[in-house]
């Protein structure tokens, strides 16, 4: 039986999943994680298709998944898998099918694997809501059966596998009138499609639950999880993605916080990490995600769960709810996550340091500007600050310089869980415990009993387990069970030499536990110089040193997983041969014009596929619509149709205008 939706909730072991095969690569059965991309040129330029799947091959992919979405592409996927053949590559390819069954019954013949989406291979999505009797569904279903089957039966003849890959975008009508806009009803829109496969004893198939949010993306692998093991009592193969995630950093803290979370507790066969770049710079950050798994076994030991019967946790994987904290100024309670920027190895702090965590000081007016941005509180060991400070920064140092500083007001001490055992005296001011959960467990069990006597203590919680979200959460939960509520701080350090890596790390080990509702705050240390640093040769990202990469770092992850909003959110596809305009550049444009937007979510999708259905989860969406035609949205309501692509940047502004999104960028200054 498995530990509610994964088989060890303290060990790392991964998943045991039905092998399938796809042309010579073995997915499943503990086989080494495969990593995939797709291909982004048009499927009828057989020369330009070919040249890009070598690209992406010779920079590691296993899997190559182009776009089939008419009859024509379908058949043209033989041209392009002969040319690569004829070549000497012999990746396997995959079809990507959208609406058109006859295009996935050519393509199972001619590529090694087909993905079909439940959502509108037979269903359609109009957003309508539509009410069913039992009798009515279920006539609905046998639909689906009679149009399905002729590709299942088709595969199983070829040994074509086949993967059903969910869209919380694309779900169709019927599912969502039953189900809503949830992770219940992308789970139930792919069991349907996997029941009619078991049923022609066909089971060369590997599921997706893909989102752009990763807290839905998350939620709903573990449901599936969950309901294969109780209906079928096996798992199939899983490939993990978030949907559209975006460029930069963003897209790849975004894409690393869902992926992660699920190989950190072994769940994933395959991956793709989908940003709106070139697919071949896809592969190094999926090179980077897999290979935090190649020597996780054999971690330190995290205490035990009671094994003689299936866990039972103080909070729902399946839901959202954030841990009830008590409210310690502005930590815990209802406020946002804060954010402290590490300026303990920095010799003498300087007013200008604080440029790099978002205050500004103009010496003209004698003013702090205070951007969105803003780190909360800054550590500074056993130094004390020589000038005046924001009014909204706070400063934490260690207890023995805290003793003796003579103004206290804006000072907090930082107390190691070892010395706040022996601490006899009464802290009556905002303290925060640094705590290793890696440590003896009788004596973690000892602090956990008098820090929740501490109305104003504040856990800082870090480990050097290998295994480490599990070992946070092991004492998260442990913390929950005693109804400690201090609120708590997530330290995450990292000893990563690259930008990527290191952001991979950060957004993996914190991120995947704010999406279960854990943590008040974060704490993130970098133990690499990165000054200068442009990552891996991006433009679009430059830091100064580490207390800026730290600080934009900890803000992405807060908005990725949506517990802090300080900045605009892009939803964006990461193109593909249905494309209808320059993905790459018109994101960018877009960003250029309105990166000063705060909270406002705007969905950049090169076509009509998901575009409508992805619409529901952003403010307002650009989707192309034909070519050199694009379709603003507002919600999941078309507002302008077929405006022309060159002027269509500057009417999505009227669009927010209208809607009283829009500020001057003037204002904001």
């Amino acid at each position: 039986m498995l530990q509610q939706y994964c088989v060890s909730l303290t060990e790392y072991r991964r998943l045991l999943t039905k092998e399938v095969r796809v042309g010579d690569i073995l997915l499943g059965n503990n086989n080494p994680i495969c990593i995939q991309t797709m291909t982004t040129t048009d499927t009828m330029d057989t020369a330009a298709t070919v040249a890009q799947s070598i690209r992406c091959i010779e920079a590691g992919a296993e899997l190559i998944r182009i776009t089939a979405p008419s009859k024509n592409e379908a058949e043209n996927l033989l041209n392009i898998k002969n040319e690569l053949r004829k070549r000497g590559y012999s990746t396997p390819l995959v079809a990507d099918i959208h609406f058109t069954p006859n295009a996935a019954e050519i393509a199972a013949r001619i590529v090694e694997k087909v993905r079909v989406n439940p959502g509108n291979y037979v269903d359609k999505k109009k957003f309508d809501l539509i009410e069913y009797t039992d009798v009515d569904y279920a006539a609905e279903v046998e639909r689906i059966y009679e149009r399905f089957s002729p590709l299942v039966k088709i595969c199983k003849e070829h040994g074509t596998a086949m993967r059903i890959g969910t869209n919380h975008g694309s779900l169709s009508d019927r599912i969502m009138s039953r189900y809503g806009d949830t992770p219940n009803g992308m789970v139930e829109s792919a069991m349907e499609f996997l029941r009619i496969a078991r049923d022609h004893s066909y089971h060369q198939v590997v599921l997706s639950m893909k989102s752009s949010n990763p807290i839905v993306m998350v939620q709903a692998y573990r449901l599936l999880v969950q309901k294969m093991d109780e209906e079928f009592g096996e798992c199939y193969p899983l490939h993990l993605g978030v949907t559209e995630a975006g460029d930069g950093e963003d897209g790849r803290i975004k894409s690393a916080i869902g992926i992660g979370t699920l190989l950190e507790d072994g769940i994933g066969d395959t991956i793709r990490v989908s940003l709106t770049e070139d697919p071949e710079f896809e592969i190094p950050v999926c090179r980077d995600i897999v290979k935090r798994y190649e020597q996780r076994s054999g971690h330190d030991a995290i205490a035990p769960f009671t094994q003689d019967e299936k866990i039972r946790l103080p909070y729902n994987p399946f839901e959202y709810k954030r841990r009830d904290a008590n409210t310690v100024q502005n930590i815990g309670g209802h406020h946002v996550p804060v954010v402290i920027a590490d300026f303990g190895d920095i010799d003498k702090i300087k007013a200008t340091d604080l440029e790099t965590i978002g205050y500004k000081y103009n010496e003209a007016t004698d003013k702090w500007n205070i951007g969105d941005g803003a780190a909360d509180y800054i550590y500074t060991g056993s130094k004390e600050i020589s000038f005046g400070l924001p009014g909204t920064l706070q400063v934490i140092c260690d207890y023995k310089e805290w003793l003796a500083i003579a103004e206290k007001s804006k000072y907090h001490p930082l107390i190691y869980d070892t010395v706040y055992l022996d601490v006899k005296e009464s802290i009556d001011t905002l303290h925060f415990i640094l705590c290793d959960v890696n440590g003896k467990w009788e004596n973690l069990l000892k602090l956990i009993e008098k820090a929740k006597s501490h109305p104003l203590a504040v856990l800082c919680i870090n480990t050097n387990n290998k295994h480490a979200l599990a070992s946070l959460r092991r004492f998260i939960i442990e913390l929950m069970q005693q109804e400690c509520k201090c609120p708590l701080i997530l330290s995450v350090s990292s000893d990563d030499k690259t930008v990527d890596e290191q952001l991979i790390h950060f957004a993996t080990e914190a991120g995947g536990l704010f999406l279960d509702g854990f943590g008040d705050g974060i704490w993130l240390e970098s133990n690499a110089a990165l000054e200068n640093v442009k990552m891996s040769g991006r433009t679009y990202l430059e830091v100064k040193n580490n207390s800026q990469f730290l600080n934009n770092t900890s803000f992405s992850i807060l908005q990725a997983t949506r517990t802090r909003i300080s900045k605009t959110e892009y939803i964006s596809c990461p193109s593909c041969g249905r494309t209808l305009f320059d993905l790459q550049e018109t994101t960018a444009m877009i960003r250029a014009a309105t990166n000063h937007l705060k909270g406002v979510k705007i969905a950049i999708m090169g076509c009509i596929v998901n575009g409508p259905g992805e619409m529901a989860d952003a403010d307002f969406g650009y989707v192309g619509s034909g070519p050199g035609k694009i379709t603003l949205y507002k919600g999941k309501e078309i507002m302008k149709r077929n405006v022309p692509s060159d002027i269509a940047v500057s009417e999505l502004i009227q669009l927010l205008k209208e809607n009283e999104a829009w500020i001057e960028p003037a204002a904001m200054a």
